[in-house]
């Protein structure tokens, strides 16, 4: 009998049955840019039909680096730090790559920089850093230039390629979207002042306002939690002239509608609320919570196109990327007592524009 013995399909065979090089094949696996899409089809059919899995360890030994991809993130439950390293390993995943997350429990340089220095010594194929605090994006400046690296949510004043939500337009298209229900003037309850989402975000409010001709209320200062929201929730519930918030996150909403409810103030009757981030609870919380929704998705696959133009060796184009959000719009919101809806100006009106990736129907 002769030998039976199974030889996994190799790059080569791939490369045979596609009808183009080995390095074709090479580019397609790891991500090219530049490999035509009819091309990448024809290869990828051909791993598909022999079942060909890339021999990592081989690929690192020539390369220098593995397939893995670092991410340094805060260990924290957060929906959008979450959401966003998800979005990452699926987007990583689908062109061969795998992810490692590295999580430090305080957002300090030193803690940082060990997370940094761990994903070198793994010999990682490039890193991204979920980057929303400047400790975080300090940390970075110790890297050496020739390591790929990208920032998420990063300070958008440093040269590092950087991919980030539009921040102020989401705030902009909220706090627009209060005031053509009819609302007079929006308070907002923002989040850490050291957060770079936290302060893109105040100055979309303000700039909502000052351009409907409104003074700006103080901002309430908290943290992320529905806790914090609610704290804040009960001073605003005090005051009658409070008509319209804008929380800047849903766990903020959650904990002001909580806090409006024990005060009496109904919500949208008595006071409309609009929240930052479109948990998937949203939809489904008494009244339905009108909000602003990240792409998370378009952001991490923004990201990997970035790192991995510089793992090739690539230009990078424009090194830093902004992704428009979409406003919400659901129940939460409606003109203020004594308005009916025929005498409120369309919310659509001005909401649309400042946000352009549109509004959800």
């Amino acid at each position: 009998m002769g030998n039976s013995a199974f030889h996994p399909p190799a790059m080569a065979d791939v490369a045979r049955l596609a009808q183009v090089s080995h390095q074709t094949v090479s580019r397609v696996l790891n991500g090219h840019p530049y490999v035509r899409d009819q091309t990448r089809m024809r290869v990828q059919a051909a791993i598909d039909q022999l079942g060909y899995r890339p021999n990592r360890v081989a690929r690192a030994l020539v390369t220098g680096r593995s397939q893995l991809i670092g991410v340094v993130a805060q260990n924290s439950t957060l929906y959008g730090p979450v959401s966003l390293v998800a979005a990452f390993e699926q987007a990583a995943a689908e062109v061969g790559f795998v992810v490692t997350a590295h999580r430090v429990d305080v957002a300090d340089r030193a803690s940082v920089t060990s997370a940094l220095e761990w994903h070198r010594d793994q010999r990682v194929a490039g890193i991204v850093v979920i980057a929303p605090t400047a400790s975080v994006s300090d940390a970075v400046d110790a890297v050496p230039p020739d390591v790929p690296l990208v920032m998420v949510d990063g300070d958008p004043e440093r040269s590092t390629p950087l991919v980030t939500v539009d921040q102020e337009a989401g705030a902009y298209a909220a706090t627009r979207h209060l005031l053509d229900a009819g609302h007079r003037t929006v308070w907002h309850v923002s989040g850490p002042p050291d957060w770079f989402d936290s302060a893109g975000r105040v100055r979309g409010w303000r700039s909502a306002l000052a351009d409907a001709g409104v003074e700006a209320p103080p901002p309430l200062p908290a943290d992320w939690s529905a806790a914090s929201g609610y704290r804040a929730g009960r001073r605003l519930a005090r005051m009658p002239e409070v008509t319209a918030v804008f929380a800047a996150n849903d766990h903020l909403a959650l904990g002001i509608l909580r806090a409006m409810s024990e005060h009496g103030r109904r919500v949208p009757h008595d006071v409309s609320v609009v929240g930052f981030d479109d948990v998937p609870e949203a939809g489904y919380l008494i009244p339905s919570l009108t909000t602003v929704r990240p792409d998370f998705d378009a952001v991490a696959k923004e990201a990997l196109d970035l790192l991995l133009a510089q793992v090739g060796g690539h230009d990078v184009g424009d090194p830093q990327r902004t992704i428009a959000p979409t406003l919400v719009p659901r129940d939460s919101v409606r003109p203020p007592s004594g308005r009916d809806q025929a005498g409120a100006p369309s919310p659509r009106s001005r909401s649309q524009a400042s946000c352009t990736a549109g509004l959800e129907p």
